[in-house]
């Protein structure tokens, strides 16, 4: 009886303690995860505040320089590498640029001339740009226009795209360039611009497109449009119908006066990389132009015009005071002017 009461009082007053439960625990590694995780992003939130107000660092990265190996160091001063303000020359960004500028005097061919050169894909020549007063008003705003032109910040109808390889302009004798002369040279002879001069052989005929440039100026011949150059045959015609009378009592002052500022233009830039071309000459033997394909140093290409040649006839016929001219010019320097001609 007493062994019955033992057992029953072991078996009652002996615990187990409780299962913990498995949802408890996962709440409470929940939590504290979260915890830390509130902790550490309010540390990484502190950090980048204190960053972000102090100095910005500025990252600047280093271009490697273009460079052209296998040229000849003397060719090295005419190798540039522009980086224009406009646009960006991408791929191309260390394809070399030539500059030029064609010097030459009103209607010597030069208009035509500039044309062939701007058919070819890589040569962008921008015209008369100093045909503009302000721009050639002193040496100052003279260099400023041609840096921004060799710079490739100068934009025309005649700019290429980025992958331009020779740029220039086309610069009459009169519009500021042997006026500043000596300052426009040391700016070639320090930029590595290389000089093109055209001139006709003939200043007569040169003198008789001139004159009837100026006459059509007022008359506009050509449905009441002054053109100083056509594209079809028959504007052509109607233009070469007027024949100018020239001032045989200024004809050799006239002459004389272009010949010195042709001399004059060869004396000053002779010390820069040039080449000198005539218009008779190119009008006869049109592979000429791989010689100045080759001056420039771009690939040799078939150039054309749409220009259209005015003046085709003999100069005899040109002219309505023709036989006064001929007694002006017998016996002078310029004798050779009436009958040096071409054929077209």
């Amino acid at each position: 009886m007493a062994d019955d009461f033992c057992d029953f009082t072991k078996d009652t007053f002996i615990l187990k303690p409780p299962k913990k439960s498995p949802l408890l625990l996962r709440m409470v590694v929940l939590l504290f995860a979260m915890i830390c995780g509130i902790y550490i992003c309010s540390i990484c939130l502190k950090q980048v505040g204190s960053h972000s107000s102090g100095p910005l660092v500025t990252v600047h990265v280093v271009e490697r320089p273009c460079e052209m190996t296998n040229v000849d160091p003397s060719e090295k001063p005419y190798i540039h590498f522009p980086k224009p303000k406009t646009f960006s020359r991408a791929e191309c960004a260390c394809n070399p640029v030539r500059f030029f500028a064609i010097f030459s005097t009103q209607r010597s061919g030069s208009g035509w001339f500039e044309t062939l050169l701007n058919s070819h894909m890589n040569i962008s020549s921008n015209g008369e740009i100093f045909s503009v007063k302000v721009r050639k008003s002193n040496a100052s705003t003279i260099l400023e226009t041609l840096d921004k032109l060799y710079d490739l910040d100068f934009l025309t109808s005649a700019s290429k795209n980025e992958c331009t390889t020779a740029v220039g302009l086309k610069w009459m004798l009169n519009q500021g360039l042997l006026q500043h002369h000596e300052e426009i040279v040391e700016y070639f002879k320090r930029r590595g611009v290389s000089a093109i001069f055209l001139f006709r052989r003939n200043l007569l005929r040169r003198m008789v497109s001139m004159l009837a440039n100026s006459y059509d100026q007022n008359a506009k011949l050509l449905n009441g449009t002054h053109k100083s150059h056509v594209h079809s045959p028959k504007e052509a015609e109607i233009l070469a119908s007027y024949k100018p009378t020239v001032n045989t009592t200024t004809l050799i002052a006239n002459l004389k006066q272009i010949r010195g500022m042709t001399a004059n233009a060869l004396e000053y830039f002779k010390s820069t990389r040039h080449m000198i071309l005539f218009y008779e000459d190119i009008i006869k033997n049109q592979t000429m132009l791989n010689d100045v394909q080759d001056f420039l140093k771009v690939p040799r290409m078939d150039l054309h015009s749409r220009q259209v040649k005015i003046h085709k006839a003999p100069l005899s016929l040109q002219v309505e005071n023709w036989s006064d001219v001929e007694k002006a010019l017998k016996g002078t320097p310029y004798e050779s002017f009436l009958d040096a001609d071409y054929k077209i």
